[in-house]
């Protein structure tokens, strides 16, 4: 079996090629991906190359295929598996498998498996370890969105916090504060989704960020009135000033708050509007190893200050996620706001931090420039497919959807 794959094999080298991948053996999976949305720490791994922690030193003789967030679809399997898995099934993979041993990591360290791929193997041990997950979905970009959906909600689940009898539990508090600091890029729209449609509910959900476009797409995006209407004081700032949040708080501070920009400036300021027993989680990953932000201690000791970090989920964390979907609770179309084509991924790749919007989701099957979905209509006017397209995203709120993408990967 050919594939069409982007690989690396050192710093800011990416290249598209097609190979030629082995048969499978008894214990594993042939897999067609559809799609594979581009993350942020795939743009990390390709500027450090071998550098990186999860990615092979040999990797300029033997590279490997990037991409983690994808979807696929089942093509062939190996005997061992008859019994548990079926031709034409749609699955999503977990991609750190750090506890198998070592750093192996899907889209940093295999030769054969990644999502900017058209065609993968899955090895007998990610299938044994649990690692495969079925999902039943209209699309498969709603599969490439779980695993950054999920991780969000990993984050969640780290907050600490004490209860009355000073007994330790983790997760956002029940009709808690909730600050969500720079928190209008994809993985901030994941998370202001998970605090108002998620399994516990908090009282208030402050937002904030820097950039106006993205600020005011956010409040089209979660209509205030209606989180009112379920009973969550949701609030859209572009503050940066202690005084002002804690003033939403009611001047009690926060019970959690999220920090979504490697800023020191931001990690200080969501230290400082924590109130009693508050839980700082630091989502965003920086690339500076020596990244540092000052933090009160005298408050860690009397306002019982707690601090979290998380990196990546576990399956149980996308099991979830694919729960909260399928019952139409949280919508990860919120993320997307570009689509392209395998041509197009190794510029999304690198230029990741410099193009504007939220997720970039590559259909790994077509070529297509990557072409933000509020372009559609324009370029609608030399070519009717982006019109097509233009008029089913305008039916849905402007976001992405199953009928685009059946509609995208039968005429590109």
């Amino acid at each position: 079996m050919k594939t069409r794959a982007v690989r690396l094999y050192g710093e800011k080298d990416l290249r598209l090629e097609e190979f030629d991948l082995p048969e499978i053996k008894e214990g594993e999976l042939l897999i067609k991906i559809v799609s594979d949305s581009v993350c942020m720490s795939t743009y990390k791994t390709a500027m450090q190359g071998a550098k990186h922690l999860r990615v092979p030193d040999d990797v300029a003789e033997r590279p490997i295929i990037i991409g983690h967030e994808f979807c696929a679809e089942i093509v062939a399997v190996g005997d061992k598996w008859k019994n548990d898995y079926r031709i034409g099934e749609k699955v999503i993979m977990p991609p750190v498998l750090s506890y198998l041993g070592g750093n192996q990591t899907i889209g940093y360290s295999f030769r054969e498996i990644g999502g900017v791929s058209t065609y993968s193997i899955v090895y007998e041990h990610i299938i044994q370890n649990g690692f495969v997950i079925k999902m039943e979905s209209d699309a498969f970009f709603k599969g490439s969105l779980i695993e950054p959906f999920s991780c969000v909600l990993r984050g969640y689940k780290a907050s600490y916090h004490l209860d009355e009898d000073f007994k330790p539990f983790t997760n956002i508090k029940p009709n808690g504060k909730v600050a969500i600091l720079a928190g209008c890029g994809p993985m901030g729209l994941a998370a202001i989704d998970c605090a108002l449609h998620g399994d516990i509910k908090p009282s208030l959900v402050v937002v904030t960020d820097l950039d106006t476009a993205r600020l005011d797409r956010a409040r089209e995006i979660f209509d205030p009135m209606q989180a009112e209407k379920d009973g969550i004081k949701l609030i859209f700032t572009n503050t940066t000033d202690k005084a002002e949040l804690l003033a939403l708080s009611d001047n009690k501070g926060f019970d959690d708050v999220f920090v979504y920009a490697p800023v020191p400036a931001v990690v200080e300021l969501g230290d400082a509007i924590l109130g009693f027993d508050g839980c700082l989680n630091f989502f965003a990953g920086p690339m500076n190893k020596d990244f540092f932000a000052n933090v009160n201690f005298y408050n860690v000791h009397y306002a019982q200050h707690h601090y979290a970090g998380t990196s990546g989920s576990t399956p149980e964390d996308m099991k979830d996620i694919v729960k909260l979907i399928g019952e139409k609770r949280i919508d990860p179309a919120v993320m997307v706001t570009h689509i392209g084509g395998i041509d197009a991924a190794i510029d999304a790749t690198l230029q990741l931090p410099y193009l504007k919007g939220g997720k970039k989701l590559i259909y790994t099957h077509i070529n297509m420039p990557l072409t933000a979905i509020d372009n559609f209509a324009e370029l609608g006017k030399s070519d009717a497919r982006f019109a097509a397209l233009a008029n089913i995203v305008s039916q849905n709120r402007g976001l992405w959807c199953a009928e685009a993408e059946t509609y995208l990967l039968a005429n590109f």
